[in-house]
């Protein structure tokens, strides 16, 4: 069986994409075989130039404006695109050349605290503020609106009185880096 091919969109440190690229290559089911950003200095570059990974980057223009980074994404043939830490919103023509193949990797519990915005560090603090008692990630199918797309899987856990921006963040790492790789191994297997 031949292993199938995921294209990670990141905009930032690239820990996620990282996580993936690591776990799928001692995987039999399939293979991270290109890394986009629209971040020239995004730390996600060197990650996967270090681990033999191609990058593509791109700008505004080739995303919303042509069909550059759709004809780049379909090189790799990708079974699933996955976007973890990628900040902007996917234009309608990618989401329906790619349709059913996207999905996004989100640090709450959506439907609370989605949305332009709504990343990292911004949502933990909208966390807090809000005196929630429990939080977590989403991962989810990706349509045409921010954080709206059908809901694949949800982990939580408690926020503790002691827990401040930077616990919480780590905590959803944990939760990030374990339930992604197995979110997506349950996608491909389908």
């Amino acid at each position: 069986m031949s292993k199938k091919n995921i294209v990670v969109f990141a905009s930032g440190s690239g820990s996620n994409a990282l996580n993936l690229i690591h776990y799928f290559n001692s995987s039999e089911t399939a293979v991270v075989n290109a890394v986009f950003t629209n971040n020239k200095n995004a730390g996600v570059i060197s990650k996967a130039i270090e681990n033999r990974v191609a990058v593509q980057r791109f700008n505004k223009i080739d995303f919303y404006e042509t069909t550059q980074v759709i004809d780049w994404v379909e090189i790799y043939n990708p079974d699933l695109i996955v976007l973890a830490g990628f900040l902007w919103l996917v234009p309608p023509s990618f989401i329906e050349h790619f349709e059913g193949k996207i999905i996004n990797l989100h640090p709450s519990l959506l439907p609370k605290f989605g949305g332009k915005g709504m990343y990292g560090k911004n949502v933990h603090q909208a966390v807090l503020e809000s005196h929630e008692t429990e939080t977590g990630i989403t991962i989810h199918k990706v349509n045409k609106e921010y954080d709206k797309g059908e809901i694949l899987c949800q982990a939580k856990f408690s926020i503790e009185s002691n827990d401040d921006i930077n616990h919480i963040e780590s905590k959803i790492h944990d939760l990030e880096f374990f339930h992604l790789p197995k979110t997506i191994e349950t996608i491909l297997a389908k």
